[in-house]
């Protein structure tokens, strides 16, 4: 399948904008206009940096993420024409007396979706992402809403969230369509993406549970490497820490520095160093300041214009040790 180039998921070398933080607390206390107002300016800054792919997930700050980004498309004509989205579902938070449980099921799909949509206000998702593996998953179910929601005009793609190579082949067995992308957590400060690729046949690799082969798997699926956390929440970027590690120290430095020698900021330095990866992969940027945002703007120059040895020392000085 082949989808039309204004519906096409981020595919390397994109930077995506994650809207976990809009919408206010995670509690049922309803957003604000102020609320609204700060979402308008982070798609504002996140138009600003070139980003046309907004992240969403039914259950980000209880669904009032997506309502409040609903109103500001609501608000903004053509907005929708620019941009395209894409939302998961699959978690379920505080009902039947659990705190949490996933909910792969065919009726669960369906439902959650049709109130992202109207959320979001918008007939549509360029693509719906499945947010976690479900050990109660039917993948025939899932194939069977997929099939539903595609043929409805609803969801123009499918993609995953935090699956393994193995869960990734079992749903595409049976879909219809093919996979287009996979959200998993990769940064400079959450590396096992990294680390269980070299530290094979290691003792250090006994460290790492990340699922091995799923980052080569994507890459010959040709399906899209999303990273969420790619700004390490700010670790490396003045975030205040408690007890900063020597590692994480001497990284923070090490960025500072590289972004002054080239003229640019850390920020774009750290997702640089992602995009740097021959994988394709396309940062997730997850803050709703607007200035940490624009900040992001020349990640993809920054990665071009990076060599080898500057990527590895990155690399080793997060570590805190040498590769083996």
């Amino acid at each position: 399948m082949t989808l039309p180039a204004e519906h096409q998921p981020g595919t390397g070398q994109e930077l995506i904008y994650g809207c976990m933080g809009l919408g206010g607390s995670w509690s049922s206390e309803p957003y604000s206009s102020a609320h609204v107002d700060e979402a308008a300016a982070a798609v504002d800054a996140a138009l600003d940096a070139g980003i046309t792919l907004f992240d969403h997930a039914d259950i980000y700050r209880n669904g009032k993420a997506e309502a409040v980004f609903g109103e500001v498309l609501a608000r903004t004509p053509g907005l929708r024409e620019r941009i395209r989205l894409q939302t998961k579902c699959g978690i379920r938070l505080g009902e039947q007396g659990l705190d949490a449980f996933y909910d792969l099921s065919r009726d669960g799909i369906l439902e959650r979706v049709n109130e992202s949509l109207d959320r979001l206000r918008t007939d549509f998702v360029d693509v719906l992402m499945l947010h976690r593996p479900d050990p109660l998953m039917d993948p025939a179910e899932v194939a069977s809403a997929v099939r539903q929601l595609m043929d409805e005009g609803k969801v123009r793609a499918v993609g995953v969230s935090n699956m393994s190579a193995p869960q990734i082949e079992l749903l595409q067995d049976v879909l219809e369509v093919p996979i287009v992308a996979n959200q998993l957590e990769m940064s400079l400060s959450a590396r096992a993406w990294l680390e269980s690729t070299v530290l094979v046949n290691h003792a250090e690799g006994t460290d790492y549970s990340f699922p091995h082969g799923t980052v080569e798997h994507c890459v010959r699926r040709g399906i899209t490497l999303q990273a969420y956390g790619a700004l390490s929440r700010g670790l490396y970027t003045g975030a205040p820490a408690a007890d900063p590690s020597a590692a994480e120290t001497a990284t923070t430095e090490l960025v500072a520095a590289m972004a002054a020698a080239n003229g640019t900021t850390g920020e774009a330095v750290l997702l640089g160093w992602l995009m740097k990866h021959p994988a394709g992969i396309a940062p997730v940027i997850g803050t709703a300041k607007p200035a940490r945002i624009r900040a992001c703007a020349s990640a993809a120059e920054v990665a071009a214009g990076m060599t080898r040895a500057e990527w590895y020392r990155l690399w080793i000085t997060a570590r805190g040790s040498n590769i083996p």
